[in-house]
Parts: structure tokens; C-alpha cells; sequence
């Protein structure tokens, strides 16, 4: 284990907080392995039913650790290996993963940082919160999936700006163009109202959270068709859940369900 990934289980809650506040939460190797092998991890145990990602100290996170970076640069080495080892992993762990996920998006996320926010369903953020896509600052083009994600959720145009233009957005602007869902009133209420909202999220039916995730990721890429047929996919896994029996036969009795995520 690694003392720069923290993870702490609350019932059905798993916190992984980026840890390297000194470093403004910069992606080194060691952190990038920890996350990439932790969401491995949590993909694969049922009894994981919500997910909050957050950053130590004053910063979500900066992106990749250019001082490191740096080191194998001067080494004579540009091939960027971590993009295919360590960031697409993660990105397609954190976009897929069959359980919701919500960020806890306090102070800076540039980079790669501000990519793995936009992966997550829910983004909460407060007063300190700024996004940067910061890829061009350094001459790099984006990656950790944020050529999908940031289109997806401000359109083409504004992506093209936010990732050319490589200038900071505020908090109010984040959440205006959606790269934040809500926005705390203050930073000490970002982490807590992130964690209320998976608790609530992990009470909830977790196989429906994963098919309607899986419908909106082939629905927003394909057909009509390729829509259709997720759909009924995924109705016919839903429709044989405890949760969904429960669910019918809590609605005739006029009572409250209780989803187990099965």
C-alpha cells in the first residue's frame, strides 16, 4: 500500500483521497499505480455501492507531476507510456464503473486532475473551485479521457475553447457550463456534501445505477438503435433485481422500498 492514495470505507462508501497535498495532489507513478489497482479493486466488490473521489489540502488535484516528468524527460525518454499505462485505465475504471461516483472538486483541477473530475457522475465544488485545462500551457494534447468527457458535457465549441485557450474557470463558471453539477456554499461543505450524496446514492438500486450509466454512454455514442437495444438489455438484467420486485410490491402496499443493490 501507499501512503499518497488514502482510502477509507463508510458502510457502503469508499473515500480515495489523493494525497500528496505538498505537491497540490500532482500525479506521480506511485499515486497513478495506487489508483489505477484501487478502482480495479472496487469494481469487482458488491459491497462497494458509491464512490467519492477527493484531494488532499487545498487542492483537488494539479495533474501530472511535471517534476517528475521532467526527470524523464532528461533521461532522453518522450514517449509518454504513463498515457497508455496509467491514465486510460483509470479514466475507462472511473467512466465505467458499475456504481456511482462522485468528485469532491475543492480548489484547483488542471490537467489530468481536471479530467478525472469530469469522469465522475457528480462533481461538487465550492468558492476555491477552478478547472483548468491545462494540457496546451505545456505543449500536450489532452488525454485521461477528457477528449470524450468535456464535449460531452459543455459541447464541441466551448471544449475546443477551454482546451486551446488553457485559461482558468472559476467556480460560478463551472458550474454555469456544467463542469460542476452543484456548488457548496463554502469549501469545509464540499467533501461532506460529496459524501451525504453518495450515502444516499449507495442506499439506492445499484444494478439500475450501472445499466442506466451503460445506456447513456452507447446512447450519447450510437444509433437510435444501438439505444433501443442497450435499453432492453438492460431492463431485462434490472427487471430480474430483488431491488425492482421490492420496489412493485413496496408501491402496491404504498410503503418505502429498501434497495440492497441486488
Amino acid at each position: 500500500m501507499t501512503d499518497s492514495l488514502l482510502v477509507d470505507r463508510t458502510d457502503a462508501v469508499v473515500t480515495l483521497t489523493l494525497n500528496r497535498p505538498e505537491a497540490m495532489n500532482a500525479l506521480d507513478v506511485d499515486l497513478k499505480e495506487a489508483l489505477r489497482d484501487t478502482l480495479a479493486q472496487i469494481e469487482g466488490d458488491r459491497g462497494v455501492r458509491a464512490v467519492v473521489l477527493a484531494g488532499a489540502g487545498k487542492a483537488f488535484c494539479v495533474g501530472q507531476d511535471l517534476r517528475e516528468h521532467a526527470q524523464t524527460l532528461g533521461r532522453g525518454s518522450t514517449d509518454l507510456d504513463t498515457v497508455r499505462a496509467h491514465y486510460n485505465p483509470i479514466a475507462q475504471r472511473l467512466a465505467s464503473l458499475p456504481k456511482p461516483v462522485v468528485a469532491a472538486v475543492r480548489g484547483n483541477a488542471a490537467g489530468a486532475g481536471a479530467s478525472l473530475a469530469l469522469l465522475a457522475d457528480f462533481r461538487i465544488g465550492g468558492p476555491s473551485t477552478m478547472f483548468l485545462m491545462a494540457f496546451a500551457n505545456v505543449a500536450l494534447a489532452g488525454d485521461t479521457g477528457i477528449s470524450w468527457s468535456l464535449p460531452h458535457i459543455v459541447g464541441r465549441a466551448r471544449a475546443l475553447e477551454l482546451l486551446l485557450l488553457a485559461q482558468p474557470v472559476r467556480s460560478r463558471e463551472c458550474f454555469e457550463y456544467g463542469l460542476l453539477t452543484s456548488l457548496a456554499d463554502e469549501d469545509e461543505q464540499v467533501l461532506p456534501a460529496a459524501q451525504e450524496l453518495a450515502a444516499r446514492l449507495a442506499a439506492g438500486p445499484t444494478v439500475a445505477y450501472a445499466a442506466i450509466k451503460r445506456e447513456l454512454s452507447i446512447g450519447t455514442a450510437g444509433t437510435l438503435s444501438d439505444a433501443l437495444a442497450a435499453e432492453a438489455q438492460a431492463q431485462a438484467i434490472c427487471g430480474a433485481t430483488a431491488d425492482h420486485k421490492n420496489a412493485v410490491e413496496s408501491f402496491v402496499n404504498k410503503q418505502k422500498p429498501v434497495f440492497e443493490g441486488r
